[in-house]
């Protein structure tokens, strides 16, 4: 069997720097140089140690690569032409310019949530401060001699990020318009919530529920066992209740929750007790206590 082939893909500004003897006269390598220096200088004073070999160096890699990040969401092709408008893009709008770009995409994906539990924790400056620092170092940390795929990186949790967000935004939509009145707190289990209004949503109505107990949930259950709706006709309802930009997360949750065992059990003869144990695996925390 042959090797594999494996092809070096080292970071876009290094790519960059390989043409510069051939496309840029020595004034500009020499600023471009001093550029870069400078750009390293600054890293090392806010994210490693500028007192040390070894924080210079590590700020020497978070250079490269946050300069690579930027060229690579301003530069609109991953061959050597691209390459050469990379090599524009810095002496043109300068390197300092190029990593602004880049440090601005790591800072837009950090105010992204990373999971659907919310808590106050999230908005806390310190920990804001931590995690953007920890994103910065896992994506742009760019060794010269070998292959960078910080961007496919970014890529990556800025589509699983983004997907978190829309089921947190649609959570919060329906936490606003809960029946009752709107649900003020600051820790979100946004699952949670959806799965209520999924799991109230069969009694028909269109009836947002984002919070429940356990003398709403039983009362719920009783009505459902006497009335026997159609469980597709209260969905539809509820749809129909929701804004277009979060109804595809809900149709999502429907479509997982139709068959659930829950469901069933609601509509059958098992006791409250074990429903709403089941119930609490769904929701967790947005369910209020009321007894002891």
């Amino acid at each position: 069997m042959l090797p594999a082939l494996v092809i070096e893909k080292p970071a876009r500004l290094i790519r960059a720097i390989r043409l510069l003897a051939a496309h840029a006269n020595a004034d500009e390598a020499a600023g471009l140089a001093d550029e870069l220096s400078g750009i390293t200088a600054m890293v090392a004073e806010k994210f490693t140690n500028d007192r040390t070999a070894e924080g210079i160096q590590r700020a020497q890699l978070l250079a490269i690569g946050g300069v690579s990040l930027g060229l690579e969401h301003l530069v609109e092709t991953d061959d050597e032409q691209g390459d050469l408008d990379a090599l524009d893009v810095l002496l043109d709008e300068g390197a300092e310019h190029v990593f602004q770009q880049g440090f601005r995409l790591i800072r837009e994906l950090a105010a992204l949530p990373e999971d659907t539990l919310v808590g106050e924790y999230d908005l806390d400056p310190v920990y804001s401060a931590r995690r953007l620092k920890e994103l910065f170092v896992d994506i742009c940390t760019a060794d010269p001699s070998e292959t960078w795929s910080g961007y496919e990186r970014y890529l990556g949790q800025l589509k699983q990020r983004q997907e978190v967000q829309a089921v947190v935004r649609a959570a919060q939509w329906l936490r606003r318009h809960h029946w009752d009145g709107p649900v003020k707190d600051p820790d979100l289990n946004a699952e949670g919530v959806i799965a209520l209004a999924i799991v109230f949503g069969v009694e028909g109505g269109g009836r947002i529920v984002a919070r429940t107990g356990q003398k709403e949930f039983e009362r719920f259950v009783q009505t459902v066992r006497k009335a026997k709706p159609d469980f597709e006709a209260g969905w539809a309802a509820l749809l129909a209740n929701i804004p277009a930009p979060h109804q595809a997360i809900i149709a999502d949750r429907i479509d997982s929750y139709r068959n659930s065992l829950l469901l069933q059990n609601i509509a059958g003869k098992v006791p409250m007790t074990q429903l709403f144990v089941e119930l609490e695996n769904y929701a967790g925390s947005e369910i209020d206590a009321e007894y002891p």
